[in-house]
């Protein structure tokens, strides 16, 4: 079995999605997500055709196929809510709009937080998503939106298999609609995944396997159940790496991305705070099966 696995990577101005390549390749990833812009502001450079050009002909090279590589939608985009009728059409548009960014980049996949439903009932911020969602996903592109799993946390949409299923249920362009699994959101929503093959049956029967495109691979500082969503390191929380690496190599997951979007590590060096990406080491973990109880230090070394 091919091992698809990445991470979150930077999109930045001057370097564009070719410095997005460059930096996965770094880590020992084939598969990678990155932000068109910064997640909570509405600032977007425009995308360069030379270097969009650029940067598919190295992932060729490099055997990274566009079908894992995803863009992940901004925070600020909430589409369960509409008591504001201006920020609701604010979030269509907007997520509108990173769409076609996508489609100028050619990336087939956009991740989407459902939203959350602040002063109106659960049902009613589905029906929003559901209308919204219908909205956008009404154009010629060929872009899929997965709806992440998510925690659970205050009022967010999407902190169970039955909520994803039922804006599933609603979507008329079904092509065009996804799933991506966060296994720290699973855990702190309150799905064992230490016992991954019953979470496995368990989504497959609510929603459909055949609707899952990504998996966020994280750990997590929480305990089972407590809808917090506090990533940690891989096999540094609560789920373990050897449940970590169940998932990861699991079958049914074979031809899906996994894509690590773990805390940056912060590391006091010369009197300077500096935080760093623990993706390479992590990657090497996962790939090699054993867990580095040094990461930290490993971390340390590769950047110093």
């Amino acid at each position: 079995m091919k091992l698809i696995i990445g991470s979150h990577v930077s999109f930045k101005k001057d370097t564009g999605l070719v410095g997005a390549v460059q930096e996965i390749l770094s880590y020992g990833g084939n598969a990678f997500m990155f932000y068109t812009g910064a997640p909570q502001n509405t600032i977007r450079s425009e995308i360069s055709k030379t270097n969009t050009l650029e940067a598919h002909n190295l992932m060729k090279e490099n055997n990274i196929d566009i079908n894992n590589v995803v863009v992940h939608a901004p925070y600020i985009i909430n589409l369960a809510n509409k008591k504001v009728k201006r920020n609701y059409n604010f979030s269509i548009s907007f997520l509108t709009s990173e769409i076609k960014r996508c489609v100028e980049l050619g990336v087939k996949k956009i991740i989407l937080h459902p939203g959350s439903s602040v002063g109106i009932s659960k049902e009613e911020g589905i029906n929003n998503i559901i209308e919204a969602l219908n909205i956008i996903l009404a154009n010629d592109h060929d872009v899929m939106i997965l709806l992440e799993t998510m925690a659970g946390k205050g009022n967010e949409i999407g902190g169970n298999f039955t909520d994803i299923k039922t804006i599933i249920d609603g979507i008329c362009n079904k092509d065009k609609i996804g799933v991506c699994l966060d296994t720290c959101h699973i855990n702190d929503s309150g799905y064992d995944v230490t016992k991954i093959d019953e979470v496995i049956e368990e989504f497959d029967k609510i929603v459909g396997l055949n609707y899952l495109q990504c998996l966020h691979i994280n750990d997590s500082n929480n305990e089972i159940g407590v809808k917090k969503d506090r990533h940690a390191n891989i096999g540094y929380g609560t789920i373990g790496f050897e449940n970590l690496l169940k998932i990861i190599y699991h079958k049914a997951f074979a031809n899906i991305p996994k894509i690590l979007e773990t805390p940056y590590v912060t590391i006091n060096n010369e009197e300077k705070k500096r935080i760093f990406p623990p993706y390479k080491t992590e990657i090497e973990m996962i790939k090699s099966k054993q867990f580095n109880s040094n990461l930290i230090d490993d971390i340390r070394s590769y950047y110093k």
